[in-house]
């Protein structure tokens, strides 16, 4: 992979595959994103950690990769995890993946789910340099005791500081095949037990991927991605969903209400992971999945990017994802039409009347009473298997609109955050349209220098 590639807006693949991002934290000054990573190809394969690094959360630069498999445990794979400070290091939580049986026609493979988990981690003296041959540790081998988790299906640890130490949250799965969640608490983040686990009933999904628990302004949030949540058969039926719960800490006892939203209600979105900005605010980013490739002339062909970064507030038992300031800022460059906008993307705010509509470059958004629906077919995969039209439930809080456009990403937010419909688009054009819309405004990105992470 090339070295330092640079990209603001919204952070993309450098080339080839990426998925899931992975220990996102602010650290001596700077912002750090890591992230799944395919090196090879633009489909998903065996797991290393891209490194992304970013003043701002606006713009970012790619600093190669920064974790790769070398020991027996994580042979198949870096997968998913999380990033904390300690001491000064920056440290490491991910899943280490070795498979059993591979394919035999492709060795990045597994067959027949014969491979096991464990959970290890990694420490650097500056979030840059990781020794991959001599620095990991296992820290909590594949589960044996079926009464605690699944040895394959246990992955993603999420970790923090609480009063009483360090705590870790992992995604597993019950003897019965439902999801489940895993608490663990230790002093010194070596030594891990276990304390405690929460599951629901049937219909939740038979594994739950990526936990994130945290505090933020208003209340407790809970989120995670229940595998095969939707059983509909069409295009990605695992989806991300949140919560506002109860956790107390020295159980590690959480109480989950028999109600969700959905992470986002354009359903592309998965595997989001939050982190505290310079400020104290709780802030949130995750992977836009995309059914294929992107090929521009010039650059090798990728696939898969990320949405931006998103402020996570809880108002009345209902969680918002607000746009980080910093990308209000930048994104402020008023704007007469959408072909003045360079190809950082740009930024329509308007209000939309019941029945009313816009068409930006084919992607259309329209009203529907108090839903806010879009529909991407004109910019989308053909095929009966893909989701193209899209609506929020019933809106509380009126009916302002801030569209954020990129050639393959929309995010539409509504009333500051109350919901949020983001997708995955190919083909957009530089057209724009409003109908039964008043207030219209455009804006561009504020030219301004990269910095030097």
């Amino acid at each position: 992979m090339e070295q330092h590639i640079k990209q603001s807006g919204h952070l993309k693949a450098p080339g080839n595959w990426i998925n899931d991002p992975n220990g996102f934290i602010y650290y001596k000054g700077k912002y750090h994103l890591f992230y799944q990573y395919f090196p090879y190809a633009p489909v998903w394969g065996t797991m290393h950690w891209g490194h992304a690094v970013s003043d701002d959360l606006v713009n970012w630069e790619h600093r190669g990769i920064a974790l790769f498999p070398t020991k027996y445990g994580d042979m198949s794979g870096c997968f998913s995890g999380s990033a904390v400070e300690d001491e000064g290091k920056m440290v490491l939580f991910y899943t280490g993946v070795h498979y059993h049986e591979t394919d035999p026609e492709n060795i990045h493979l597994s067959a027949h789910d014969h491979f096991d988990s464990c959970q290890m981690m990694i420490s650097s003296e500056d979030g840059i340099h990781f020794d991959n041959f001599n620095g990991k540790q296992v820290v909590i081998p594949p589960i044996t005791d079926k009464k605690i988790g699944d040895k394959t299906h246990t992955r993603d640890p999420k970790v923090w500081k609480g009063k009483n130490g360090w705590y870790m949250v992992l995604g597993s799965q019950n003897e019965e095949g439902r999801g489940k969640l895993l608490f663990y608490q230790s002093r010194d983040l070596k030594n891990w037990s276990f304390v405690n686990d929460v599951s629901k009933g049937a219909g939740w999904g038979w594994m739950w991927e990526c936990p994130d628990y945290f505090e933020a302004e208003g209340g407790q949030v809970l989120i995670f991605s229940p595998m095969r949540f939707l059983k509909d058969g069409k295009w990605e039926e695992n989806q991300s969903i949140c919560m506002a719960v109860d956790f107390k800490e020295d159980s590690c006892e959480m109480a989950m209400p028999d109600t969700y939203q959905y992470l986002d209600y354009g359903l592309d979105l998965y595997a989001p992971q939050s982190s505290v900005d310079e400020t104290g605010k709780r802030v949130l980013i995750a992977w836009l999945r995309m059914p294929k490739a992107v090929e521009e002339e010039g650059i090798s062909p990728w696939r898969g990017m990320f949405c931006l970064p998103r402020v996570v507030e809880v108002k009345d038992g209902h969680i918002y994802f607000r746009v980080h300031p910093n990308v209000k800022k930048q994104y402020a460059r008023p704007l007469t039409d959408v072909k003045e906008a360079g190809k950082e993307g740009y930024r329509i705010r308007l209000c939309l009347e019941d029945g009313g509509s816009v068409n930006v470059g084919g992607y259309q958004v329209f009203r529907r009473g108090n839903r806010i629906c879009t529909d991407r077919t004109a910019v989308f995969c053909a095929g009966e298997g893909y989701r193209t039209i899209f609506e929020t439930p019933n809106v509380q809080e009126g009916n302002q609109l801030d569209i954020y456009v990129d050639d393959h990403m929309v995010e539409v937010y509504i009333n500051d955050g109350e919901y949020v419909i983001s997708n995955a688009v190919y083909g957009l054009t530089k057209e724009f349209q409003a109908v039964r819309g008043s207030n219209v405004e455009i804006f561009g990105k504020i030219s301004q220098p990269f910095g030097s992470p």
